[in-house]
């Protein structure tokens, strides 16, 4: 079966807002943003990608379209099921204001539990995801080949579950797992089970370094804006 290249989107200026922006329109990349996705195409170089499949959300059609321009061969096919979870009222939201709601507790201990008020469930997130990636496995297959290799531009909370569902893990232990703006995961799927091969790489240990402000024991919902 096909490996599988997830590429969450570029740093938008949500992230550095500080704002939950969910399906909320017009949020861009930011500068750093979009010189992440300048970068993709020479980070992919040497992968022979099949096939592109991304979330309908402009943030991610941004940080491909670089990599579009570089292989005019290739177009995107938009997928719903990878767009970002759908918070309903929490949209467009502080995360600052959003950590004193009770939900929030739910959302970082308890994550299968958790639904969002005129939204979704993370569990419903975390099904049509891993269902589109079945379904998109099927296809690749089935036209380029067991070997083939294609990518997902999807956001935070998507990919971790999505590696997640790879590893075998409870939904309940996805917020022990990080992807920066801009980073590569990279699942090989087989017969019998999935390899996890990378986890948000981004060529780039900056975000090992000590920070001024302890980064904190909480998982960022949505996914964060990254090292700074």
């Amino acid at each position: 079966m096909p490996t599988l290249i997830l590429v969450r989107h570029g740093r938008s200026t949500a992230n550095t807002g500080g704002v939950l922006a969910g399906w909320t329109p017009g949020v861009t990349l930011d500068e750093r943003g979009n010189a992440q996705a300048a970068a993709l195409p020479g980070r992919l170089a040497a992968l022979p990608i099949a096939e592109v499949v991304t979330s309908p959300l402009q943030r991610c059609q941004e940080t491909l379209q670089p990599l579009l321009d570089a292989r005019p061969e290739l177009r995107a096919h938009t997928d719903e099921r990878i767009g970002e979870c759908h918070y309903g009222d929490w949209s467009g939201r502080k995360l600052a204001e959003l950590k004193d709601e009770p939900l929030m507790e739910v959302v970082q201990a308890h994550p299968s539990a958790a639904a969002f008020p005129g939204g979704e469930s993370m569990r419903a997130m975390q099904t049509r995801a891993a269902e589109a990636v079945r379904e998109w496995n099927a296809r690749v297959e089935r036209d380029h080949g067991s070997d083939a290799v294609y990518l997902m531009c999807s956001h935070g909370d998507i990919i971790k579950s999505l590696v997640a569902d790879a590893l075998g893990l409870h939904l309940d232990l996805f917020q022990r797992i990080s992807v920066e703006p801009c980073s590569i995961t990279a699942i090989r799927y087989t017969r019998l089970r999935p390899f996890l091969v990378r986890l948000g790489d981004t060529g780039d240990l900056a975000s090992l370094a000590p920070r001024e402000e302890p980064p904190g024991d909480e998982a960022t919902v949505g996914g964060g804006a990254g090292a700074p």
